[in-house]
């Protein structure tokens, strides 16, 4: 049995840390069943953003109109769009590979691994096939795959997931897509512009139903005027035939304030299904149990502040502890273990500026506590909402969407959510207010903004009249010194709550 001092079950943002743990001299080994590069490059955020762009450029052209410019689309090469993409994501994680293999200091396993003790996996497939390794320092992070909910028949048609959809040479005629999240929102978008009739089926009253109610609102009403949307649905039968596929769907009775009727049932027919209803963890396939490593009850892996597991010696990280299912909080969280093994001194993780970003269509952004959130919570706290239109490079634009921060009442930034063009960067001056600045509404009013640039939404945005949660008006006077430091408010804990795609 091959014994090392560091094993990574993965290969996304795990290989942060085997990288660093190789640096310090450790000797190190890396577990991957499927491509390397993990869900992000090989079947997530890669290929499906570099896909949104084409569809943003047609868009574009699609608008030129309302600019007075007469343009016209041709023709389009879709199947060389998908081909493309596909080929640069396999390049890339072909480079992986090959420096792993290549490295004369991490040992790559191509293979199933498995738990049958507390650091030991037996290896299934691949050269090492029945072989087993261990290790002294063990990180899980094998990620998550999409989730298949309950729904009658679902076993007996031909559906897609993002996985497949996101190699689709041809775009459907009629996409029906069961989920309401951001994959569902982005695969409409993209799909939806080149030329498919698409229908939404939705479990809660608002697509997004994460994002703050305020922005999912607004969102849902635009996908509305442009989808057919059935929000406040919920899958329960499916079937095919002759090339077709039929959804059924009922009113959710956890829905809220849903449009749905309880007496009105719904049908819907396409060519292609696309089942986008969240995430679910992969430790399933690791066997944890045998390791001692607990897990919540949707199976997403229990760390403490640390990232350590409930076993000595095993770490864990990104979307298999389900904390945040984003890239980027796999890489935040991967320089946190890493700093936690080799540093003098355990640091918590912070997760108290984490953004997240939808790019659809309208673009969708937010970072901290959304207002239902805060009202959930009985906390006070100010609003206000800032159109684009009201600047004078989103004008030119003909830019629809607004700017939502949300304050205390001393000035400290709670949360700001976003909807319109480019809203995943203009997120980003908000995330630095409240990472590396004071945290108050003082970092963003003060800072100096190019006029006529866009990201002035965001500075008038936190400039202006607040509402309280009251309903009550005021000014703020930004002339007083709030400097409290850091907001430490998400007390996310691990409630591991992922229907958000559903």
């Amino acid at each position: 049995m091959e014994e090392y001092d560091f094993l990574v079950i993965g290969s996304g943002s795990g290989l942060d840390v085997a990288n660093a743990a190789a640096n310090q001299g450790w000797s190190v080994a890396v577990v991957e069943r499927g491509r390397l590069g993990g869900t992000c490059l090989n079947r997530g955020c890669i290929p499906s953003k570099e896909l949104l762009y084409h569809a943003h450029v047609m868009e574009t052209i699609e608008r030129a109109d309302e600019f007075g410019i007469d343009a016209a689309v041709n023709d389009v090469a879709f199947a060389d769009i998908v081909r493309e993409v596909n080929e640069d994501v396999h390049g890339s994680s072909d480079s992986i590979r090959r420096g792993l293999r290549s490295s004369e200091t991490i040992d790559l396993y191509e293979a199933e691994g498995r738990f049958v003790d507390d650091r030991t996996l037996e290896l299934t497939g691949g050269a090492a096939d029945g072989e087993r390794i261990r290790a002294d320092t063990v990180l899980v992070a094998a990620g998550t795959r999409p989730a298949i909910p309950p729904i009658d028949g679902i076993d007996t048609v031909d559906y897609l997931t993002s996985t497949e959809a996101l190699q689709l040479e041809t775009p459907p005629d009629h996409l029906v897509i069961v989920g309401g999240g951001y994959i569902a929102a982005e695969l409409a978008q993209f799909f939806g512009t080149f030329g498919s009739d698409v229908s939404i089926v939705g479990r809660r009253p608002n697509l997004l139903p994460d994002a703050d109610e305020e922005v999912a609102a607004a969102f849902t009403e635009r996908y509305t005027d442009r989808f057919d949307v059935y929000t406040g649905y919920e899958a329960t039968a499916v079937s095919g035939d002759e090339g077709s596929i039929t959804v059924e769907a009922r009113p959710f009775a956890d829905a809220g304030d849903s449009v749905a009727s309880p007496d009105d049932p719904i049908s819907v027919t396409g060519d292609e299904l696309l089942v986008a209803a969240g995430r679910v963890p992969n430790t399933d396939t690791l066997n944890v149990e045998a390791a001692g490593i607990e897990t919540d009850q949707a199976g997403f892996v229990r760390t403490d502040e640390y990232l350590r597991t409930t076993t000595d010696g095993v770490w864990a990280l990104g979307d298999i502890v389900g904390e945040y299912l984003l890239k980027h909080n796999a890489n935040h969280e991967a320089q946190a273990v890493a700093r936690n093994l080799f540093g003098d001194e355990l640091e918590p993780v912070d997760y108290s500026a984490m953004p997240f970003a939808v790019f659809a269509s309208p673009e969708v952004a937010g970072v901290g506590l959304t207002e239902q959130e805060l009202r959930a919570a009985d906390r006070e706290y100010a609003k206000r909402t800032y159109r684009y239109e009201e600047t004078a490079r989103g004008s030119a634009m003909k830019a629809d969407g607004f700017v939502k921060p949300i304050i205390d009442l001393e000035g400290q930034i709670l949360g700001c959510h976003i909807i319109g063009p480019e809203a995943s960067d203009l997120i980003q001056e908000v995330v630095v207010a409240m990472t590396a600045g004071s945290g108050t509404v003082r970092d963003i009013q003060e800072s100096v903004h190019i006029h006529p640039a866009l990201s002035e939404v965001v500075q008038r945005a936190f400039s202006g009249q607040f509402t309280l949660g009251d309903g009550v008006t005021r000014d703020h006077d930004h002339g007083h010194d709030h400097n409290h430091g850091h907001s430490h408010d998400h007390d996310h804990g691990h409630d591991h709550n992922h229907d958000h795609d559903q």
